[in-house]
């Protein structure tokens, strides 16, 4: 389940979901180089070589996730995928 977190840098509201500290799952609540200024910072210069936003991330973003899941505020869930031949 995606649970809502806001940037402690800008302020930006995300959704996030985490499977293991590596893994995150981030589901932005509008237009991401509108919302985050890191962000519309590198796109601006080019940074990512992709179209739009899609290679870019903000490490202060990042960051407060991480914070936030070392404080219990955001919970990481295991994932179960599905098994070829078998139903739930």
């Amino acid at each position: 389940m995606m649970q809502p977190i806001d940037c402690h840098e800008c302020g930006t509201a995300v959704l996030v979901e985490k499977f293991s500290m590596p893994h995150t799952s981030v589901q932005w609540l509008g237009d991401t180089s509108a919302a985050c200024p890191k962000i519309a910072q590198a796109a601006a210069v080019g940074e990512g070589g992709l179209c739009g936003t899609t290679g870019l991330s903000c490490s202060t973003l990042r960051a407060t996730i991480d914070d936030a899941v070392r404080q219990g505020r955001i919970e990481i869930i295991s994932r179960v995928e599905p098994v070829l031949g078998q139903l739930g």
